[in-house]
């Protein structure tokens, strides 16, 4: 099998390892595009598991990524956010990949938690069931030393998850309140399917008008949302949108351009979110990738 076969055939976990581990798509596509790059004139019959070699060469440039991006992240004006990946509709395969290899967007902000190294140990352990003989090797660590590292990493993922992430519940009830909302100028309805401790989380990236720290609690989300939509910082065209295997909402310039995008993170059968996301910062609203 040749390298652009080896590419077609499992092009879907190459990108989700380095979706996870970097959160930025542009990112990932360079990395990949690098990895194989740096394939082409390797004796590739010499390499007894060519797909396991090719998780390890991308996990270990995201990890070198990671650590040139730790200062730039440090400098970074307010919370950083994932980019996130749009999809055509909450039906069909890239729906269905998005959801099962948990890639939603709630999970991709718990993991930001997370260290580099934890990361790297934690996706590759827990999400994609590599063994830790193949942690460690990928890694270049010992199966102990990848056994401390994903149970620290477990630990807190759970104590994030019962304080951060709910799950993959259906937000299109919030979606279709909050565009209510914008036409009438009342959130009360909308902030009523918040729950009461509701943490709302923004990234301007400091090119747009965003809150620094996160906004605790559902009147204050109300109050927000009140303030910006006097401001007319809500005008324009707003969409309801599917990204990263959840409901969410778009707000579009005049000329089309994407200038918010925002979603939700509650569990299933619940009906209150607990997180909201918003994403203003041009830089990574530009960069939105449709699947179709």
């Amino acid at each position: 099998m040749n390298l652009e076969d080896i590419y077609r055939e499992h092009h879907a976990l190459f990108f989700s390892v380095a979706y996870r581990l970097l959160g930025t798509v542009a990112d990932t596509e360079d990395i990949l595009q690098d990895v194989f790059i740096s394939l082409q004139g390797l004796p590739l019959e010499d390499i007894s598991n060519l797909k396991a070699y090719i998780v390890k060469m991308i996990t270990n440039r995201c990890l070198n990524e990671l650590k040139s991006a730790r200062k730039r992240r440090e400098s970074y004006v307010g919370p950083w956010l994932p980019e996130p990946i749009m999809q055509g509709s909450e039906t069909g395969p890239e729906a269905r990949f998005l959801q099962e290899e948990s890639i939603s967007y709630a999970f991709l902000v718990l993991l930001q938690s997370l260290s580099p190294t934890e990361r790297a140990a934690f996706v590759l352990k827990e999400v994609l069931d590599y063994d830790y003989a193949e942690v460690a090797d990928m890694l270049l660590k010992s199966e102990v030393n990848c056994r401390k590292i994903v149970s620290r990493a477990k630990a807190k993922i759970e104590e994030a998850r019962k304080r951060e992430w709910r799950g993959q519940g259906d937000a299109s009830p919030l979606v279709h309140s909050f565009l209510s909302a914008v036409r009438t100028g009342d959130f009360q309805g909308f902030v009523s399917l918040l729950t009461e401790d509701a943490v709302l989380v923004s990234d301007g990236g400091g090119k747009r008008r965003a809150a620094l720290r996160p906004i605790l609690g559902k009147s204050r989300i109300r109050g927000f949302f009140e303030g910006i939509f006097a401001k007319g910082s809500l005008d324009g065209e707003i969409r309801p949108v599917w990204f990263n295997g959840q409901a969410g909402i778009l707000l579009l310039k005049a000329d089309g351009t994407p200038d918010m995008l925002m979603g939700f993170d509650l569990g299933e059968g619940e009906t209150a979110a607990r997180h909201m996301y918003i994403l203003s910062n041009p830089d990574k609203l530009k960069k939105l990738i449709f699947t179709a």
